[in-house]
């Protein structure tokens, strides 16, 4: 027995459920980018707002120090600080920074000997335990994570 196709009912298909439009949202705003500033017209001279111990114990002298914030950057924090002639211990901050001027020798707790001079950049970790003999007051430009 053949079957005429023309004689079978027509069959169709169930309609097509298009997915729900998802509601609108508000597209996130571009954020603005940064103004260009000066922080300061001269960070070798630029009087510092803040003092602050200069480190954890006074080996030798009367070592004074100063700190400034200049600015925020990417979850960092940029500023200057100072230290006069003294010979102090420190716990250091995760920090990297460059010396503009002065003169010191930084000794690590269990590790190297450095001779500071304007121009020298260096990493310290957090934690490490530090002496500083400044001999010439020593002024940084140093960069480390917001607590």
């Amino acid at each position: 027995m053949t079957t005429d196709p023309s004689a079978l009912p027509e069959t169709t298909a169930p309609p097509a459920t298009e997915p729900a439009p998802e509601p609108a949202s508000e597209p996130e705003p571009e954020p603005e980018p940064a103004a260009v500033a000066l922080l300061v017209g001269d960070v070798r001279t630029e009087p510092l707002d803040e003092q602050v111990a200069a480190g954890v114990d006074v080996l030798d002298g009367s070592p004074t120090a100063a700190v400034t914030t200049l600015a925020e950057v990417a979850g960092a924090e940029v500023g200057v600080w100072e230290m006069s002639p003294g010979t102090v211990t420190d716990v250091e901050a995760d920090e990297v920074f460059v010396v503009l001027s002065g003169r010191a020798t930084l000794t690590v707790e269990g590790g190297a000997t450095l001779e500071l001079g304007p121009g020298s950049v260096v990493r310290l970790p957090e934690g490490a335990r530090t002496t500083w003999t400044v001999t010439e007051t020593l002024r940084k430009v140093y960069v480390t994570p917001r607590a």
